[in-house]
């Protein structure tokens, strides 16, 4: 399964009968998938498809979703009322013998105000299911074009990810192999320790002299961070690899890349550690912010 970013546009649009329609989606970065959705009026019953097709295609991001919608050409239907068109024709015998009874013609009732009313004729029920039919189908078609293109920029994240992990692990390596951690040099540093302590003293406390042995040996030994740096190394390689909505399982890796840095620097007893472990907080923070942009 491939990553997906959070971040993407798409834009479809078609023809119903006389109503044309275009669907827009805005994708950004979301802690879920928070869906904002703009409809025209008349156009609610849509509302449930759109949630739930939305909802079955991804699983994280902030979406803005508008349908925008016109008529391309007015039907105009005569509607006749029947009452104002009865009293005429009432009114018409009861003056029959005071007027010419001949028969009403059409564009005499026409001339009547009241009696024939034009209006932009109603859609049917038949048709407006049909419509609605169709822009759902448009609706689904542009959210396989966001979700296209979020595959696409995940794609691409990943590559970035993969370059970041990789520098993470060389860096992890350097500190590994720092000649500051061989035993020589941490014995070195233990010994001038000593002398140190001695220097000045009345009478050697040798519990003292035990406890500030302990103490430096425990600040030089650095293995736990680097073997945690591995394996939060392999972890976040075997997810990317999985892909999916693994966004905040990587951001998770990411806190915990940076508590092992942190570590490293404040442990350090070399220049050459304390840089590298500086350098690995710059790239995990640019990894975290990369992975901000995943589902």
């Amino acid at each position: 399964m491939t990553l997906q970013s959070m971040t993407g546009f798409a834009r479809v649009e078609g023809t119903s009968g006389r109503t044309r329609w275009a669907w827009e989606l805005r994708s950004v970065n979301g802690k879920g998938l928070d869906l904002r959705l703009r409809l025209p009026p008349g156009f609610e019953a849509l509302e449930a498809d759109v949630r739930r097709v939305a909802g079955e295609a991804f699983a994280r991001g902030n979406l803005q979703v508008g349908l925008a919608t016109s008529v391309s050409e007015a039907q105009v239907e005569a509607v006749v009322n029947q009452g104002a068109l009865a009293a005429v024709l009432a009114l018409r015998d009861q003056l029959a013998g005071i007027v010419d009874p001949a028969p009403v013609k059409l564009d005499t009732l026409l001339s009547v105000r009241g009696i024939v009313d034009f209006r932009e004729a109603e859609e049917s029920e038949t048709e407006r299911t049909a419509r609605n039919e169709d822009i759902a189908a448009g609706f689904a078609e542009a959210v396989r074009c966001l979700a296209d293109m979020r595959r696409s920029e995940g794609a691409a994240l990943a590559a970035v990810l993969l370059g970041q992990v990789a520098r993470i692990e060389a860096l992890t390596q350097t500190v590994e192999a720092d000649p500051s951690r061989s035993v020589a040099a941490i014995a070195e540093r233990l010994s001038a320790q000593v002398t140190m302590l001695m220097q000045g003293a009345t009478a050697l406390d040798r519990d003292r002299l035990h406890q500030e042995a302990a103490l430096i040996a425990t600040k030089a030994d650095l293995r736990e961070e680097i073997d945690r740096l591995k394996a939060h190394v392999a972890a976040a390689r075997a997810l990317i690899a999985e892909g999916g909505p693994i966004g905040r399982k990587l951001d998770f890796l990411a806190q915990e890349f940076n508590r092992e840095s942190n570590t490293i620097c404040s442990k350090s007893n070399a220049a050459a550690v304390t840089a590298a472990g500086i350098e690995l907080k710059v790239v995990i923070d640019q990894f975290r912010e990369q992975v901000q942009n995943l589902e």
